[in-house]
């Protein structure tokens, strides 16, 4: 099964409700209620299914490790939930194994590693970066 179909399963089997939105500028949203949670999807700002595949797997992020903040909280926290999601998400799409065997195979560039993954450019990059340094700083690694 695709990655991104057996991600959108595993939501969907653990409660998780997708709905498509208009978010403005924003991709999607994550919402958790009462321990139940809804992901809020605006396809118009998706555009490849790269982006949809790392939206996905994100979002999932927020929902797996309980990462989900008010809108007014204090910038660290809400740094703090969007790097767990980031983990998250890289686990799933790019799980060290894979980037290695991807790697022996002479994908050692970061968009011809994008591409095998079927990510985006700068999730690669923190892909590469957890799995090297251990941290998602992409900044401070390329």
């Amino acid at each position: 099964m695709d990655k991104t179909l057996a991600l959108y399963d595993k939501l969907n089997r653990a409660g998780v409700r997708f709905y498509h939105w208009d978010l403005d500028d924003q991709q999607a949203a994550t919402i958790e209620l009462d321990g139940r949670y809804a992901i809020f999807m605006d396809f118009d700002n998706i555009h490849t299914s790269a982006e949809e595949r790392v939206v996905v797997a994100h979002e999932g992020g927020h929902v797996a490790t309980g990462a989900t903040h008010r809108v007014s909280s204090p910038y660290d926290l809400v740094a703090k939930h969007e790097y767990k999601a980031d983990k998250w998400a890289i686990e799933q799409l790019v799980p060290a194994r894979e980037l290695d065997a991807a790697v022996a195979k002479g994908c050692t560039d970061l968009y011809s590693l994008a591409e095998h993954f079927d990510v985006t450019v700068p999730f690669m990059e923190k892909a590469v970066s957890l799995h090297t340094h251990g941290n998602l700083s992409t900044r401070l690694n390329f």
